[in-house]
């Protein structure tokens, strides 16, 4: 059944009473099930795996993956599954719409522990309190939320406007339960498959499985005489250089100590597949340049160099080493440098927001939906008591003075609307650079106090971003006939889901205990877990409060010349409307980032954009490598990280 819509004239012509009638008239289905127990319970488990999921792979990569397309297809199957079996009746399509509200409500919990409030811990070498973590994160979501619903009106029931991303899950919804169903079931068996596949390799690369399979199971230590379990290499040259000896070097330094490994990560494959091949190719350039080129230079020239740790201790030159001491910075540069001249070279996305807002027809007949619609006075009162609720836990449990709690509110407003635009319009949540001007705004207000430009950042980021996914999951249920107010209240589930999986979790994969059970922020970054944004944000926190005379001269101009690249390749993209192959925010990311992980997405990307070349439409090939990339990525993500999550749970239990 086709997804009604009014056309473009009538979006012009009508007034939003017209407009919400024609909608309570046509498309609302009052009487179906939405925000069930079912819906709510399986939304919430859901969205807490697929959270964690989305938390692991944010830790190594620094990018936080959509679930809400998965949660779509697994709720699907899963209700589809059970009642062939006589377990259970089908989702309706507005219950499965509401799982996917609350599904990616969780993930989108998982951005502020691995950017602001990660970063506050490194540059203070403070462990956050778990509760105060929950409280800030759940405080901040809510406030998004209270922000979003006076924009919701406007932005989607008057201007109707696209929301890409959500019209997306809209269409995949309307599709599975109106005659797709066996697509559904196809795509659900590929997101299997490529997920057990996954963790069965997984399995083989991971120390703690292995000790449970080989020596706990199945007693090999007794019966074969191992002392340690065999363990398959995930850095295959490994097996070369324990066959050979040799020592690759560039300009005499070791190409492992620059982070230059062969790795068979299949959790990067999927990355790279849902990322596509020019962002891909950005990321391995920006990691070429960088550890290919320029860290053998400076370390050379000994503007990188063996330091002295706080014990004593030399810490060598290693890939973490010469992010920090030297990479971190130019990358930075280009990360916010392009992602500012991106947002400000679309000018008409900020005067939008406010023209939308503030602009539009006067009614002049009755709110119709005044009972189905999110009363708009629990965000009149909402609003002032969460604000002064998020300034008071940024002050008690995070030192931000008072004063600048509160100034930075009015900017987070103005800039929450400026993203939720974006998002109407793209897709495109500038959460990156719209919290970079806070940052930048309250550093300048405050130097010396970290927490003063990180945490209020981090709130422009979380409000922002939960105002935006609000409302793009609103749209899907808006055009198949849901109820608003409750899929708010999905929304505020998900938000609970993703806090309360994903903060433990945290602990575990980020700050695990020492043998005295002490956590220290030293283990934050590693090599398992790059965190390229947390370091992104420590190194403009750190910039801000050092300045520039700091940093060593070579670093300056490569900051210099980074800016300046920046801005040319952002426009080149606007210039050519988006058709230029390289992107500034993806070069900077390949600085941060492990060499090895780059060159797993970029494979990733390349395999599925060479067999969506070669696979014709309508044929079994291209109903698996372009139809169905998306479930296979997701596979291969979710399988490697749920068994990657649980090695490091089963590490901790031996």
């Amino acid at each position: 059944m086709a997804i009604q819509h009014l056309d473009d004239e009538q979006i012009r012509t009508w007034t939003r009473e017209q407009k919400d009638r024609w909608w309570l008239e046509n498309v609302f289905r009052g009487e179906m099930a939405q925000l069930t127990m079912r819906s709510a319970v399986t939304g919430f488990f859901l969205g807490g795996v697929l959270a964690a999921t989305a938390l692991y792979i944010a830790g190594k990569t620094g990018i936080t993956i959509g679930v809400g397309l998965t949660s779509v297809i697994l709720a699907f199957a899963m209700y589809r599954i059970m009642n062939s079996m006589g377990f259970a009746q089908d989702f309706t399509i507005l219950e499965n719409n509401c799982t996917q509200s609350i599904a990616t409500a969780a993930g989108y919990m998982v951005s502020p522990m691995i950017a602001s409030l990660a970063a506050y811990m490194l540059v203070t070498g403070k462990v956050i309190d778990p509760l105060h973590m929950i409280a800030w994160m759940v405080v901040c979501s809510i406030l998004g939320v209270l922000i979003a619903f006076p924009m919701k009106r406007r932005f989607i029931n008057e201007e109707q406007l696209p929301f890409p991303e959500g019209r997306a899950a809209g269409v995949v919804l309307d599709a599975l339960y109106t005659g797709a169903a066996a697509a559904g079931m196809y795509k659900a068996k590929l997101l299997a498959a490529a997920a057990v596949g996954a963790a069965a390799y997984q399995a083989l690369i991971s120390d703690g499985w292995m000790n449970v399979i080989q020596f706990k199971i199945l007693r090999m230590h007794q019966w074969a005489g191992m002392k340690e379990p065999w363990v398959f290499h995930e850095r295959i040259d490994t097996y070369f250089y324990e066959a050979t000896g040799y020592v690759l070097r560039i300009l005499g330094t070791d190409i492992k100590q620059l982070g230059l490994r062969l790795t068979l990560d299949v959790a990067m494959w999927g990355i790279g597949g849902l990322m596509g091949i020019a962002v891909a190719t950005s990321v391995l350039l920006g990691a070429f340049i960088n550890f290919v080129v320029l860290a053998p230079i400076m370390i050379q020239i000994g503007d990188i160099a063996p330091r002295i740790g706080p014990t004593g201790n030399t810490v060598p030159i290693s890939r973490a080493e010469i992010v920090n001491q030297w990479s971190l910075w130019w990358g930075v540069t280009m990360m916010i440098v392009g992602s500012l001249v991106s947002l400000f070279g679309r000018p008409q996305m900020i005067t939008s927001a406010f023209r939308n807002l503030l602009g539009g027809k006067k009614d002049k007949g009755d709110d119709v939906l005044k009972d189905i619609e999110f009363p708009i006075w629990i965000s009149v009162v909402g609003i002032p008591i969460f604000s002064v609720l998020g300034a008071a836990v940024s002050h008690y449990f995070f030192g931000v003075p008072w004063l600048l709690a509160f100034i930075s509110l009015p900017l987070i407003f103005v800039l929450t609307i400026i993203c939720a635009n974006s998002m109407a319009l793209t897709s495109w949540t500038p959460t990156g650079s719209l919290s970079k001007i806070t940052q930048f705004t309250m550093g300048a207000i405050d130097r010396t106090n970290p927490a003063s430009n990180l945490i209020p950042a981090g709130m422009t980021a979380e409000i922002a971003a939960n105002a935006s996914n609000l409302l793009s999951d609103i749209k899907p249920g808006y055009m198949l006939g849901g109820k608003p107010r409750q899929q708010a209240w999905g929304h505020v589930i998900g938000i609970f889901s993703g806090a309360l999986c994903c903060t433990p979790l945290f602990f575990l994969l980020f700050l695990p205990p020492d043998a005295n059970g002490v956590r220290s922020t030293s283990t934050i970054v590693s090599e398992a877990f790059a965190m390229p944004a947390a370091i992104q944000w420590k190194g403009v926190a750190e910039l801000i409060m050092k300045g520039l005379s700091a940093l060593p001269y070579s670093a300056v101009v490569s900051m210099i010349v980074a800016a300046i690249a920046a801005a040319a390749i952002e426009v080149a993209r606007i210039v050519t409307k988006g058709r230029f192959p390289l992107t500034a925010v993806s070069i900077g990311l390949g600085t941060v980032l492990p060499p090895e992980s780059t060159l797993g997405m970029f494979i990733g990307a390349l395999i599925f954009w060479i067999m969506g070349r070669r696979k014709k439409e309508g044929t079994p090939g291209h109903a698996f490598w372009v139809e169905g990339m998306e479930p296979i990525c997701a596979g291969l993500i979710s399988g490697a990280a749920l068994v990657g999550i649980g090695n490091a749970i089963v590490n901790v239990l031996l």
